[in-house]
């Protein structure tokens, strides 16, 4: 396995929409364990192709390592649909792997049903709540080119932008006063 590079903001990529994975292969499946070790390694919570550069939509998860000596549980979501999101409502602090640093409380749907392709290529769906329904729409915003900035007003979205467009051409790495312990 390999770690892969992380794009980050304002890498122009993470604005794109993924394509379809058509085809289940060897490569493929080398690419999702590369994409799993890359996240573990960050540390990340999730992490999706275009994080890596690739526009296609394959995602990795593993909420587990939340709880102090759980063993891993790593998704991988192949071609991954919100099917349904509920009514309620519930508030994260997110990070993100490709925005280093940078903490906000996003309000989403407080549980999904996700309909995707596993690594055997066989068709599942999942009900999802608390943290995984959230990493799984932080993660899915990312195939569609949308990340969880754009859930703040206009205001906050442009200052973290404008701080890393800074960071791009300088070199200094942006700093917030905001901290918490897990990117998606």
């Amino acid at each position: 396995m390999a770690k892969l590079d992380i794009i980050t903001l304002p890498d122009p990529k993470l604005r794109l929409a993924s394509a379809p994975v058509e085809r289940i292969d060897d490569e493929l499946l080398r690419f999702m364990d590369d994409m799993l070790e890359t996240m573990y390694e960050a540390p990340g919570i999730g992490l999706a192709a275009i994080q890596v550069g690739v526009p296609r939509r394959v995602v990795t998860i593993d909420v587990s390592g939340r709880d102090e000596g759980s063993k891993p549980e790593p998704l991988f979501l192949i071609n991954p649909e919100i099917l349904t999101s509920s009514d309620d409502r519930s508030s994260y602090e997110e990070g993100c792997l490709s925005i280093p640093d940078y903490y906000a409380e996003v309000e989403r749907p407080a549980s999904v049903k996700l309909r995707y392709l596993d690594r055997d290529g066989k068709l599942n769906e999942i009900d999802a709540s608390g943290i995984l329904a959230t990493c799984i729409q932080h993660e899915v915003d990312h195939l569609d080119g949308k990340l969880f900035i754009d859930y703040l007003s206009r205001l906050k979205r442009d200052i973290v932008v404008k701080k890393f467009v800074k960071a791009a051409k300088t070199g200094i790495k942006p700093e917030f006063k905001s901290h918490a312990s897990e990117e998606m």
